[in-house]
């Protein structure tokens, strides 16, 4: 199958997808009779965006190419698309366009000395910066030691970076350390789902989603779902063998570092006054750099005062009989 196939098997599978989680209530539309699918119909779906059903059939079998922005609209408000699943499915409209070229392959981007600075200031917030592939590619102190068993485990690649998706997925400790493990794998492969309509051309990507999808039924499942999510944020639960249980608040921010790579800044932090805050202050302790001790191999001399006695002090004062 070539690419333009998967290309049209995506569309097909999202669009198919969202219309059965769709009732005909929830639309606002009368019913009767048995009905032999939960979701819409696609005539239902046509009528609601307001097109022929032909045209519509044709978009679900994926021949996306050329469709405006305003009848991709009334096909997304039809199907109640959220802002994340709309602009999935904005960027598979995009993707299909005929290039004028062939698409460059993406490069990875560095990360400037000034992020780094950035992730080294934050000293109570667990501060990581990863890719649209899950990537780690830039930490703090704290981050490392709140994400031990992520930075440790097998599942790094040969430079010895961590990937979320294949510690989630492959590595079985994963489902320990996240204490809502499905939650978790639910959303990380949403969050490569929108990477892959964003970045359909990423042969790293592709290759990671096959390594997962060959090595993981988990994930096979979850991929099949078609859900997408772009932004997160929310109250994670973690179980951490240093310190035990955490319960913290996460947020991932847009990092824009060049125009093409996604990054995100995702940070942790632990409502003041409560256990998960004090437990965190360990482990920002046990993270950070330990002070130097003088050296020893010399045995210490007191330095030689360079101070003048005042007079009348003990130093020049005359023996006492």
């Amino acid at each position: 199958m070539d690419d333009r196939s998967d290309h049209r098997a995506e569309i097909r599978d999202f669009l198919a997808s969202r219309r059965a989680k769709i009732t005909p209530e929830q639309a606002g539309m009368p019913t009767s009779g048995r009905r032999r699918v939960p979701g819409l119909r696609r005539e239902e779906v046509a009528v609601l965006a307001g097109v022929s059903t032909e045209w519509y059939t044709r978009l679900e079998k994926g021949h996306i190419s050329g469709v405006s922005e305003d009848v991709l609209a009334a096909v997304a408000q039809a199907l109640q698309l959220d802002e994340d699943e709309r602009t999935y499915l904005f960027d598979l409209a995009r993707a299909a366009r005929p290039a004028a070229r062939t698409p460059s392959r993406r490069r990875d981007v560095a990360i400037p000395p000034r992020v780094q600075w950035l992730l080294d200031s934050m000293t109570m917030s667990s501060a990581f910066v990863r890719n649209g592939r899950q990537d780690v590619v830039a930490s703090n102190p704290l981050a490392r030691a709140l994400h031990a068993p992520l930075f440790e485990s097998e599942t790094t690649d040969r430079r010895g970076r961590p990937n979320i998706a294949r510690y989630i997925f492959l590595d079985p400790g994963a489902r320990r350390f996240f204490v809502d493990w499905e939650s978790a794998a639910a959303v990380t492969a949403a969050l490569l789902r929108a990477e892959a309509g964003r970045e359909p051309h990423d042969r790293a990507l592709r290759e990671l989603i096959g390594e997962l999808s060959t090595l993981s039924p988990d994930f096979r499942s979850q991929w099949a779902a078609h859900d997408v999510r772009i932004r997160h944020d929310g109250i994670k639960r973690l179980w951490h063998p240093e310190v035990g249980d955490l319960e913290l608040t996460y947020q991932s921010l847009d990092l824009p570092l060049s125009h093409r790579a996604m990054h995100d800044l995702t940070l942790y932090t632990a409502e003041p006054g409560t256990t998960s805050e004090d437990r965190l202050k360990l482990l920002a302790s046990l993270a950070a750099p330990q002070p130097q001790a003088a050296p020893t191999d010399q045995p210490h001399q007191a330095a030689p005062s360079t101070l003048t006695p005042r007079p009348g002090t003990s130093e020049n004062r005359p023996p006492t009989s």
